[in-house]
């Protein structure tokens, strides 16, 4: 409920501020049905007035879908974040937001790059490129979610072109403080998503190395994002033989995924476990290995 004194729009924006910062300390599931919750009361709210509020209104419910969107996507329910996605990509056409829109179709592109579906990634992600206004940060979000498509497909130039051209778009951007998406994008968080596209084409030292080098430069806010980026560093450690530094990193990454329930930590750790198999008489992998059975059990 809003407060009677309180601008119901200026509520809203609050509420979205803290389950965003929540989710980066928390994880998604507490925060799922909060974020309906409030998809809800704003549907309730926009019958009741017209105009400009109720196209606020609007704008606000899609912001809201595209969080719910991101929360299922990181619970690892991939078919809820489509359903709250492409709700939120329809709601922001009548909205009349076209950063928002090119916003959306990004996120799309990095929600097929979780599903592996490369098609999907750089198709959406162009569409992003093209409706983003020039000069603003959302090209380069979508040409780094381009990116990675191609890294699915097997084709390294294309990934390192697209990352490159990611990188140009960032650097020729003119920042409009109006503008409140993509705030997040800088080098080091194209770097992060280049070395997760080297370890897709099979180059995990340099993925590794370049995991490493981005987690360093990592804001310390975004503990979820790290522990996502700790356990994909131990993968590329892993593939590149490095077993014992991989066993090391997946702890560290662990704990982050158990304090956060992130399933994007947890199935990249799944996958550390199996890769780790080979080694599992080093002592280092035998104790993540019982670290994250013990994880799971008691998840189960």
């Amino acid at each position: 409920m809003v407060a009677p004194d309180r601008n119901p729009i200026e509520h809203l924006q609050a509420v979205r501020r803290v389950l965003i910062d929540s989710d980066n300390l928390f994880g998604p599931h507490q925060l799922i049905p909060k974020v309906q919750e409030q998809i809800n009361a704003i549907t309730a709210l926009r019958e009741q007035v017209g105009g400009a509020d109720r196209r606020r209104l609007l704008q606000i419910r899609t912001q809201f879908a595209e969080l719910c969107g991101w929360f299922h996507q990181d619970a690892g329910d991939h078919r809820a974040a489509q359903y709250w996605t492409d709700r939120a990509l329809q709601w922001s056409h009548g909205a009349g937001d076209p950063d928002l829109t090119a916003y959306i179709l990004a996120r799309k592109s990095q929600l097929a790059g979780d599903m592996k579906d490369p098609i999907e990634a750089i198709d959406v992600a162009e569409a992003a490129e093209e409706t983003a206004r020039p000069g603003t940060r959302l090209a380069a979000v979508a040409a780094t979610y381009a990116a990675h498509g191609y890294a699915l497909r097997g084709d390294g130039r294309g990934t390192l072109r697209a990352y490159d051209h990611a990188q140009e778009l960032l650097h020729q951007m003119d920042p409009d403080p109006s503008s409140s998406w993509g705030v997040w994008l800088d080098d080091a968080y194209i770097d992060v998503h280049r070395a997760r596209s080297l370890s897709a084409l099979g180059d995990h030292k340099a993925a590794a190395e370049g995991f490493r080098t981005a987690i360093d430069a990592l804001p310390s806010g975004y503990h979820r994002d790290r522990g996502v980026y700790l356990a994909r560093e131990a993968l590329a450690y892993a593939g590149s033989r490095e077993a014992e530094q991989a066993a090391t990193v997946g702890l560290e990454a662990l704990s982050i995924g158990n304090e956060t329930g992130s399933a994007r930590i947890m199935t990249e750790l799944a996958q550390l476990d199996t890769d780790l198999q080979q080694w599992r008489t080093v002592p280092s992998v035998r104790e993540f290995q019982d670290a994250l059975n013990a994880s799971v059990l008691h998840e189960a």
